[in-house]
């Protein structure tokens, strides 16, 4: 029998919100079959001439397309460009720079990034200079000196500064400097960056988006056509295109992005109160915490707190390390953002090749120590950080 022709239908509502969003957007190349999921194109090629212009899957597949156009949705951005993760979504951006360009950056900034300018883009003649964006001091600096780029975290990693992202980028776009703002802690659901002034907002899509610790993912949204089209170069160019398997388990993990960070979000900030109350403990930060620094501009540009927890807990390397491995819900791992609880200690882990004076310089003690609140229930992970803490005292 032919197929019965399909009614048309009308077109979606062009506004709607992050859980929507997350679940019917990028649905794309499956109007053949009706698939509600759509499925993996695990093709390295493509015959020429196809609608969709595919070629090569470095150079494109279903799958990322699927994917940016749901992460474009959810950052509110025009475009977005998917990597394989997010230290090649880093690359990608660096790689835009030229030899004796000059990046000013958030002197809180993650330990690969740290690394890729000061032992990689430094030999091509990239320069970096760090800065603490926290001071608003330092933002006359991006229009005296006017840098290639401006790059910050917020929160940033480890230590949980909340930077002003509007005040920012409201230097930055006068001064005629392009900012990014890595938004992997946050998340998209929690701070829309790109609505908050930055021209990109790069995720380790690995984290929050896919939230469940079984794929590695990057991406770099933009309202900017030019930065667009330097990033799908960059992409095909540098082979940075992650695979179509790992695409797709990154927009299946979209789905839920929104319940499960209202869950991080609630026990993070259980957890930091509880930890808070510990004896001898010299500081918890969270976004969230009235105690944080920068408590009124999380509230300001952040829909929550995210998941994550740092603490100085006050102990030298040896105790810091006993109480990691008394922790029974909260194994010693480099990541975050996923459905399980862990914990990391940066000095020796995911900030170990940050020079010890540079460490310190920022707060990055012996005695830190980074927790990932995992969506299990509250008061198992308040009852194992208790007996942690009592099998040191």
């Amino acid at each position: 029998m032919p197929p019965k022709s399909k009614k048309a239908k009308s077109p979606k509502p062009a506004s709607s919100h992050f859980e929507t969003d997350a679940i019917h957007a990028g649905h794309g190349f499956a109007s053949e079959t009706g698939a509600v999921i759509a499925p993996i194109y695990a093709t390295s090629t493509f015959e020429y001439g196809n609608p969709g212009g595919f070629d090569y899957t470095r150079s494109g597949n279903p799958n990322f397309r699927n994917l940016d156009a749901t992460l474009a949705k959810l950052e509110k951005a025009a475009f977005c460009t998917s990597f394989a993760s997010g230290v090649s979504a880093i690359t990608a951006v660096v790689s835009t720079l030229r030899s004796g360009d000059v990046v000013h950056a958030e002197e809180n900034i993650y330990g690969c990034t740290f690394r890729l300018f000061a032992q990689v883009f430094a030999k091509f003649g990239v320069g970096i200079e760090y800065y603490d964006f926290t001071k608003p001091e330092n933002f006359a600096r991006i229009a005296r000196e006017k840098p290639a780029l401006v790059w910050i975290e917020s929160p940033t990693n480890p230590l949980l500064k909340v930077i002003d992202i509007a005040a920012v980028a409201e230097v930055t776009r006068a001064s005629g400097v392009p900012l990014l703002v890595d938004n992997t802690f946050a998340s998209s659901y929690l701070q829309k960056p790109i609505e908050l002034g930055a021209d990109l907002s790069l995720l380790s899509t690995t984290k929050y988006t896919n939230g469940h610790s079984d794929a590695l993912g990057g991406a770099v949204c933009t309202h900017s056509a030019e930065w667009q089209q330097k990033m799908i170069f960059a992409q095909k160019a540098l082979g940075l295109q992650p695979s179509p398997f790992d695409a797709w388990l990154t927009l299946r993990g979209a789905k839920t992005e929104a319940v499960r960070m209202e869950r991080h979000c609630e026990n993070a900030l259980a957890f930091a109160r509880h930890l808070e109350a510990k004896p001898g403990v010299k500081f918890v930060r969270y976004p969230f915490l009235p105690s944080h620094p920068q408590y009124d501009i999380a509230r300001k540009q952040m829909r929550g707190g995210s998941g994550m927890v740092t603490a100085d807990l006050g102990f030298d390397l040896d105790r810091t390390q006993r109480f990691l491995s008394l922790l029974q819900y909260f194994p010693k791992a480099e990541s975050l953002g996923g459905i399980e609880s862990l914990c990391c200690h940066p000095a020796s882990m995911t900030h170990a090749s940050v020079p010890v004076e540079t460490r310190l310089k920022v707060g990055i003690t012996d005695g830190l120590v980074r927790f990932s609140v995992g969506i299990e229930h509250i008061e198992d992970l308040l009852a194992d950080l208790d007996q942690a803490w009592k099998g040191i005292r």
